[in-house]
């Protein structure tokens, strides 16, 4: 019980960094958070976008195993 609610916090937290890195880079709070300058934010911000995926896939993983979390899953699931 108390693994679940901390996989699904963290799977929260993968996923609010995915919209910081992919939708709100460029923005002032998300450059306060990540100490950057205007400049530095869009030259980098192709990088943010593929760190963000990163952290999407993350939370994307997170979430199925907590939908797919019982022992011998693979062996009951058909493709």
């Amino acid at each position: 019980m108390i693994a679940n609610i901390l996989i699904a916090l963290i799977a929260a937290l993968h996923f609010y960094i995915l919209v910081i890195e992919m939708f709100l880079w460029t923005i002032p709070r998300a450059r306060r958070a990540f100490n950057l300058t205007e400049e530095l934010a869009e030259k980098t911000k192709v990088m943010a976008a593929n760190q963000g995926l990163y952290n999407g896939f993350l939370a994307a993983g997170l979430s199925r195993a907590l939908r797919w979390g019982r022992p011998g899953w693979l062996s009951n699931c058909s493709f």
